[in-house]
């Protein structure tokens, strides 16, 4: 079976993939992969930037050599209350398009609702209002939509990069097509905003413990799950 990994940044995946070989891609296609086996299951871990776009050419990155039987969308989230903890990893049940007010997974427990851009503190009232949700990100619905048009089972795990109170500058002018975002207009702009600084070193430490969650939830994942999935027809 082959099992694909679906993230934004390379830095959320960097400590699952730590060691695994890493896949020759097209230059200047924005994209890294991974690709190792485990237990007779081929998995493949991909990141291709922040957003639905990205989120869409890292899930044709993944099927380039084969159909995909089941999906993994991970990565960092925004904490929208205070019950969803920095650094902490949650299992997602459902998962909310903002956009469209499409729902996936439909299950019981946490909520996730997936926006156009980065929330800020004040959005993420509103979003916690309006959904219910606890955790906000932009690739989970895009992911989940497009394991539905395959008919195969999509997971969802979300590590929390960004408490719900934090007072970050606005990341959104700062994310270029690709959903990459435009590192040094970006440390220009805070270099001299000092009123951020205490918030985005918060942020890089919450980051760092987040990833090494989300590694092993989803190395725990794959070594307990059996992956018996079929196709919907």
């Amino acid at each position: 079976m082959r099992i694909g990994i679906i993230a934004a940044l390379p830095g959320e995946l960097k400590p699952l993939v730590r060691g695994k070989p890493k896949m020759p891609v097209a230059r200047g296609s924005g994209i890294e992969m991974w690709q190792w086996l485990q237990d007779g299951h081929e998995i493949v871990a991909v990141c291709a930037g922040m957003g639905a776009a990205a989120a869409r050419r890292a899930f044709t990155a993944a099927e380039f050599a084969g159909s995909l039987d089941g999906v993994l969308s991970v990565g960092w989230a925004g904490a929208l209350t205070e019950a969803a903890k920095p650094a902490e990893c949650y299992v997602i049940s459902e998962i909310v398009d903002a956009q469209t007010g499409e729902r996936f997974l439909n299950g019981t427990g946490e909520r996730l609702v997936t926006t156009a851009h980065v929330a800020n503190a004040t959005e993420k009232m509103r979003l916690a209002s309006s959904y219910g949700a606890s955790l906000v990100d932009m690739e989970a619905a895009t992911v989940a939509r497009l394991a539905q048009m395959r008919g195969i089972p999509m997971w969802c795990f979300k590590a929390v990069s960004d408490g719900v109170g934090a007072e970050l500058p606005d990341l959104n002018p700062f994310i270029d097509v690709d959903g990459k975002l435009k590192m040094l207009p970006f440390l220009a702009h805070v270099a001299v905003r000092p009123q951020f600084w205490g918030a985005l070193i918060a942020l890089g430490r919450n980051s760092s413990a987040a990833a090494i969650k989300l590694a092993q939830v989803t190395r725990a994942f794959l070594d307990t799950a059996r992956f018996e999935v079929r196709r919907e027809i």
